[in-house]
């Protein structure tokens, strides 16, 4: 239960507080609005579980909802959809973290630095597929030497935490799509300011 609560309240930092900063930091555009926008988008994400069944729909909103050029938004969503998982990652570092702690394990210095860079190349790697992360996670175990059977402990909620994580990878592909289409000027204000989502 422990595993679960703090996977769910990481992402869920991670999804108001990093992407607000990056908003905030790279861009102008409105905050709020970017979070409302997002709403039918995180639903159906979070139904499929998978980024990249979501790619059509991803394209359809940020085009019609946030104003994103087709031509940048057609290169942008697929390259996310494929290699931008910080969902997963942060997924994989907690479980790590979890599973040390449940095997009596004391990870070093080092062994975070394993992980983190291991989690981030591995989510790289990751297809967006469900439940995809949890078999990427036996990368990351070996490495740091937790025994494999330790992801079993997982697969209980691993459901459920998968489709919180691709909406928030979804999420995450909107966001940096957003963010350089402005920098760009291949987004329309007027659209993306629009209230209607």
């Amino acid at each position: 239960m422990q595993y679960f609560v703090i996977v769910v309240f990481v992402l869920f930092i991670h999804f108001i507080g990093t992407f607000s900063l990056l908003l905030f930091l790279f861009s102008n555009l409105d905050k709020v609005l970017f979070f409302k926008k997002l709403k039918q988008l995180i639903v159906f994400t979070f139904s499929t579980s998978s980024s990249n069944a979501s790619i059509p729909y991803t394209l359809e909103v940020v085009q019609k909802n946030y104003g994103v050029d087709k031509s940048y938004s057609a290169f942008s969503i697929p390259l996310g959809a494929t290699i931008n998982m910080d969902g997963t990652a942060i997924m994989q570092g907690c479980a790590t973290y979890f599973l040390a702690s449940y095997y009596g394990i004391n990870l070093e210095f080092n062994d975070y630095l394993t992980v983190i860079l291991t989690a981030t190349i591995a989510s790289i790697g990751t297809a967006g597929i469900p439940s995809a992360g949890i078999v990427m996670l036996s990368i990351i175990l070996e490495q740091i030497g937790i025994p494999l059977e330790g992801i079993a402990l997982l697969l209980g909620v691993d459901r459920l935490l998968d489709m919180m994580r691709t909406s928030v990878n979804v999420s995450g592909d909107t966001c940096i799509t957003c963010i350089v289409a402005n920098s760009e000027n291949l987004i329309n204000q007027e659209i993306y300011n629009s209230p209607n989502d």
